[in-house]
């Protein structure tokens, strides 16, 4: 019994961790004024029937802090990633030269970084919920265990243990969204 409350601590642990690494790779989606590639990862474009990532589809280059380049691996891709650009809405006007799209980053407007803040909030919070199902779930097993025989005395250490990790993830995410709000308020 030892063994299966070990068995279900580290799995709430693993499903903790995995909503830990999900928001921190989609905040690097977040435009913080600097030219940052992984921005297009979120933009799909239409590439042979099926949706693909923007950097599946082109080599995104960053020359400097404030343009990027985004060279598609097949010029007729050129107009489909621009229109994808400009319909993700993430704030850059793409310019064309018939071989590359330009991106030059502008600075982000106080109601924009604002606005990503806010946005940046909901993700951590949606990253909270998952890590507080994942407790519940991995409670309710050891509730069952219990049921099943599994003494008292080992499933509240179990729950306890559950609970120290939950709180370590929650004070992550909140660490996280503190030096996320930072790099997007500075200007």
């Amino acid at each position: 019994m030892l063994e299966k409350s070990k068995e279900i601590i580290s799995t709430a642990k693993v499903k903790m961790s995995d909503a830990v690494a999900f928001l921190e790779e989609d905040l690097k989606t977040y435009r913080a004024g600097k030219a940052n590639p992984a921005v297009f990862n979120a933009v799909m474009v239409n590439y042979y029937g099926s949706m693909t990532p923007v950097p599946q589809v082109a080599s995104v280059t960053v020359p400097d802090a404030k343009t990027m380049l985004i060279q598609p691996w097949e010029k007729k891709m050129i107009p489909i990633i621009e229109k994808a650009i400009m319909d993700a809405n993430i704030g850059f006007t793409p310019q064309n030269n018939g071989e590359q799209i330009r991106i030059n980053v502008p600075a982000l407007t106080e109601e924009r970084r604002k606005d990503l803040v806010k946005k940046a909030k909901v993700a951590g919070e949606n990253a909270k919920i998952s890590i507080r199902n994942a407790r519940r779930d991995g409670i309710e097993m050891l509730k069952k265990l219990q049921k099943d025989g599994m003494p008292e005395d080992v499933a509240k250490d179990a729950e306890n243990e559950i609970q120290k990790e939950t709180d370590i993830f929650t004070k992550k995410i909140d660490e996280i969204l503190v030096v996320k709000e930072k790099e997007i308020m500075t200007v």
